[in-house]
């Protein structure tokens, strides 16, 4: 019986070729795009699912709620470890953490030998006793008990050990040293094997806590400092089996309140809580750092899973449309069966088959395309994931589980609409009165509609969004941002001596011809990082508390990036902080309308900073952000970036040549450092990185399902004129004309696509509408969007449409004459 079925089917196959591959190409793209994203979701919410009792490890994280702002950090005060492992009972164990800031490491393999260095290495935490017993390792070499007791012991994972080392044996290395900046010298006490699950917990060397507690290092951490917070000391606890979590919470907020230093003049109201955060929420949750790792951003996956489901959709509604709509061509098949004695149950089990070799074909060929949507989708893939991750048990199952669904979407009601034909009328050819019209046509005309809602809706989203990036990237910021570089001058956490190189190298930047101005300043007008404080300010009666970003600049800084004096002088050459230049936005919250009013303005009732200056507004951040206040001031200690205006009249090949001499200068200075520069305008690009892959995203998704839409409407467009052939004959034998003919053709397809424009352009103007709140400054909804969106489906249908009926328009009546 099976082998009549398939037999049946794959002789349906040859004598429908077009409207089989037009099958197997809608349901192969939409399985090839739903098993790409399938890896990229498993993979992403498989991070840190391995550790042992994961459910119960919890990071202790800190809000601070300032006057007018809320910052959230991944961080806790030093002390707080000691004093949960004393004072909060049901936590089982603590463990804290710092982050080391890349130190040059130097290997010595001999004393005849000069040392190997490797610079700027990452992955390295100064970790205490109890680390190893919260996230247990695989241990090559050396005991767990005592590696990180001692000060001055470091343990590597394999593969730093071999980047390290030659060896055969991980126990050959025991007891050899490594210098950190050339000031810690630390001896190897264990190796482990390095995790290969996806984790942030990458750490590739763990040099023991008590070496900061014993070395010069202590210097740079408030290591009693219950007011400090800092995201590179991360404290992680693990509560017992019986805990409640909330429990927990509210008593580190009575262990912080007993030990935290109380001023004369603080409220009793504390301004910082701690929370436990889940493992798995720091991958998801960008409130707080991930040890400066990737994080994955959930709503972009769920547009993922989306765009799978759009897709797949396709896929399943022209198989349903071109199935049924083939139907009648069958009929007399179903007659004879169940003339014969097949049962309604054996004839949607042959349909059902039939169905499943299409979904295997199509199966087979999302495989083989599957490295090109890798390429397509590759801003969204994390790193880990490639062709050879399909090769896994739980890709085959969901392969598998994926095809079945698909036969049941798409073979399902084609199946019943099959075998519901009458024998006698089957039997007569008169299944549908010889009309190519059926009495379930509307349900054609909604699964159509419904693709070109999808698709039409997918176009005017990426146009939107790609409006909203062009936007924010031209617009003016209030600073000039071509043809700028910067670079970060080293800093030694043991020593300052880059201070005197700093103005060493500045001055020979100076004699190089393509740069046209040098400044030795703080960060950038828009960066990754942001310092704030929180400043006091007395206006008569009036005391302002506001929250601060904090910039660093030189004299040459605002001319060098073209940003606006409204009022006062520019910032002179200070060792301290004396005076302060403020932004339009901060004159505005201490009451001065006219900038002009806040000269000589004081600022911080302790110090007594005078304002200077204001500047005109500007964008530190994206613009999904409020400009707010902040001040610039005049501190070399803080100035550590270089920032070079290149001249723009050369081209590209002439600023090779001005960036080769400055990294030659750079190298003079500092010779054991890289020379690692950015555009400034590449920057401000990175603010927008998210919203660009999800353009790209859009414009790939949209025009793969415009593809699948039209290859659904040019089947159904066969199909429909191969129906009225002898229709087409007569009327072109009564004079018609084509165009007539064409346009009787596509009025009906025309129409549905029309429909689906009146139905998508308020779906997509409410979903567009609610993104766009996400940015303060935002583009319009501008009309032409969708009318340019609905112009063009219609555009698109109409060439679809016209490759298969000007044909069947400008056939020969007497050949359509004779197809009866």
């Amino acid at each position: 019986m099976l082998k009549n079925y398939l037999q049946v089917a794959f002789r349906n196959f040859w004598q429908h070729k077009v409207f089989s591959v037009i099958n197997v190409a809608g349901l192969a793209i939409g399985i090839s795009a739903s098993l790409v994203i399938y890896l990229i979701v498993q993979h992403e919410y498989s991070y840190d699912k391995h550790h042992k009792d994961g459910d119960r490890i919890y990071r202790v994280t800190s809000i601070i709620d300032l006057p007018d702002l809320t910052i959230h950090n991944s961080g806790a005060p030093i002390p707080t470890a000691a004093a949960i492992r004393e004072e909060v009972p049901g936590v089982e164990s603590v463990t804290q953490f710092m982050l080391a800031n890349n130190p040059k490491v130097s290997v010595q393999h001999g004393n005849d030998q000069a040392p190997v260095v490797f610079r700027r290495q990452t992955n390295i935490v100064y970790a205490d006793e109890y680390y190893f017993k919260i996230f247990p390792a695989e241990w090559l070499a050396g005991s767990p008990n005592q590696v990180l007791t001692a000060p001055f012991n470091v343990v590597l994972t394999e593969s730093r050990a071999k980047q390290y080392f030659s060896y055969n044996q991980p126990e050959d290395i025991l007891g050899r040293q490594l210098f950190y900046d050339d000031s810690i010298r630390v001896s190897i006490t264990g190796v482990i094997r390095d995790i290969k699950t996806p984790t942030h917990f990458t750490f590739k060397e763990f040099i023991s806590r008590a070496t900061i507690e014993n070395s010069g290092l202590i210097r740079h951490w408030n290591w009693s400092e219950w007011g400090s917070i800092s995201s590179s000391s991360q404290l992680f606890v693990k509560i017992a089996e019986n805990a409640d979590p909330a429990q927990i919470t509210n008593l580190l907020a009575v262990v912080r309140d007993k030990h935290r230093e109380k001023k004369s003049d603080q409220q009793a109201k504390d301004d910082t809580r701690h929370f436990l955060q889940t493992l798995t929420d720091i991958h998801f949750n960008q409130d707080y750092d991930a040890f400066d790792q990737r994080q994955a951003h959930k709503p972009t996956l769920l547009g993922l899973l989306a765009v799978a489901l759009f897709l797949l959709l396709l896929g399943c509604i022209n198989f349903i449309n071109l199935t049924t709509a083939q139907a009648s061509q069958r009929a007399k098949e179903v007659g004879i069966r169940k003339t014969m004695g097949s049962g309604k149950r054996q004839l949607v089990f042959q349909f059902l088959v039939e169905t499943f070799l299409y979904s295997l074909a199509a199966t087979i060929l999302s495989v083989v395309i599957s490295p090109w949507l890798l390429h397509i989708f590759r801003d969204f893939i994390p790193p880990g994931i490639r062709f050879a991750s399909l090769n896994q048990v739980h890709v085959w199952l969901f392969l598998i589980g994926l095809g079945v669904i698909v036969t049941v979407l798409a073979g399902l009601y084609p199946s019943f609409v099959l075998t519901r034909f009458k024998p006698v009328t089957a039997l007569k050819n008169q299944a549908y009165g010889g009309t190519s019209q059926t009495r379930k046509a509307w349900i054609r005309k909604t699964l159509t509609v419904t693709q070109f809602v999808i698709a039409q809706f997918l176009v005017i989203a990426t146009i939107i969004v790609g409006k909203q990036v062009r936007y924010s990237v031209n617009k003016d910021l209030g600073y000039k941002r071509d043809a700028i570089v910067h670079f970060n001058l080293p800093w030694n956490v043991f020593s300052d001596k880059s201070d005197d190189r700093r103005m060493v190298l500045k001055e020979k930047l100076k004699s190089i011809p393509g740069l046209e101005k040098i400044s030795l300043s703080g960060t950038a007008p828009a960066s990754g990082n942001t310092n704030i404080s929180l400043l006091k300010s007395v206006n008569g009666e009036r005391v302002v508390e506001t929250m601060v970003e904090m910039k660093y600049a030189d004299t040459a800084y605002f001319d060098l990036y073209g940003m606006k004096l409204l009022a006062g002088r520019n910032l002179q050459p200070s060792d301290t902080t004396r005076e302060y230049v403020i932004n339009e936005t901060y004159a505005r919250a201490l009451g001065f309308q006219n900038p002009a009013d806040a000269l000589g303005h004081f600022i911080d009732d302790r110090l007594n900073i005078p304002i200077v200056g204001v500047i005109a507004d500007f964008h530190t951040k994206s613009t999904h952000q409020p400009i707010k206040p902040l001040a610039y001031s005049s501190f070399r200690k803080r100035s550590y970036v270089v920032h070079a205006a290149l001249s723009p009249q050369e081209n590209s090949g002439q600023w090779k040549n001005t960036l080769a001499r400055m990294e030659m200068d750079f190298k003079s200075v500092y010779p054991e450092d890289d020379f690692d520069y950015q555009f400034f305008d590449k920057v401000i690009e990175n603010f927008y990185r998210a919203e660009q892959d999800i353009s790209r995203l859009l414009s790939w998704s949209a025009g793969l399902c415009v593809f699948i839409s039209c290859l659904g409407l040019l089947g159904l467009v066969i199909f429909i004129t191969n129906s009225r052939t002898k229709e087409i004959g007569v009327r072109k034998v009564l004079g018609a004309s084509v165009p007539q003919i064409v346009t009787l053709l596509s009025r009906d397809f025309a129409m549905l696509v029309f429909v689906a424009f009146v139905i998508a352009v308020p779906l997509s103007w409410w979903a567009m509408y609610n993104w766009l709140q996400d940015f303060v400054y935002r583009t319009a909804l501008s009309w032409w969007v969708f009318g340019l969106t609905g112009a063009g489906m219609l555009f698109i249908a109409m060439l679809v449409l016209s490759v298969r009926t000007v044909r069947s328009a400008m056939q020969n009546p007497v050949t359509s004459l004779r197809t009866e």
